[in-house]
C-alpha cells in the first residue's frame, strides 16, 4: 500500500507558463511520489512556454505535456506549501501553509540561452526545498 505523501507543494506564476511549471517539473522529477505537486496561474496562459520546455529537456525533465491553470482558493486549501514566483496578492492566504516567495526572473518571451539560468536557479531552489521537507519529516 503506497504511503501518503510527506507533502503538498503549489508553485503560482502569473500565466504558469514557466518559472512554475520549471518548478514543479523539478520538484516532480526530484521527490516523486514523496510529495504532490501541483502549479497554477492567477492569469494562466494559453500553453507553457517553449523555451521553458526546450531547457528543461536539456536536463531530463519533460514538461512538454504539461498545462497551465488557474488559481483556486482549493489549490491553495490543499497544499502545505504555497511557492509564489511574481504573481503578488493573487494568493489567497490561509493559516498553516507555509508561503514563500521566490524572486525569480520572469522567462516569458525569451529564448531557451535566457531561460537557463533561470531554471539552474529554480532547480537549486527546489533541491533545497525537498531537504527541507524530508527534515522535517525526520524531526
Amino acid at each position: 500500500m503506497p504511503s501518503a505523501p510527506l507533502a503538498s507543494v503549489l508553485f503560482v506564476c502569473v500565466h504558469n507558463a514557466g518559472r512554475s511549471q520549471m518548478a514543479a517539473g523539478f520538484l516532480q522529477h526530484l521527490a516523486g511520489d514523496r510529495v504532490e505537486v501541483r502549479s497554477a496561474g492567477s492569469v494562466p496562459g494559453e500553453q507553457v512556454n517553449p523555451a521553458a520546455v526546450e531547457a528543461m529537456k536539456e536536463v531530463g525533465v519533460d514538461i512538454a505535456g504539461a498545462r497551465p491553470k488557474v488559481l483556486t482558493t482549493e489549490a491553495v486549501q490543499a497544499s502545505d506549501y504555497v511557492i509564489t514566483m511574481g504573481c503578488g496578492d493573487a494568493c489567497p492566504v490561509f493559516p498553516g501553509k507555509k508561503y514563500l516567495d521566490w524572486t525569480l526572473e520572469d522567462p516569458a518571451g525569451q529564448g531557451v540561452d535566457a531561460v537557463r539560468p533561470i531554471r539552474d536557479e529554480i532547480r537549486a531552489r527546489v533541491e533545497a526545498l525537498v531537504a527541507e521537507i524530508d527534515a522535517r519529516q525526520g524531526a
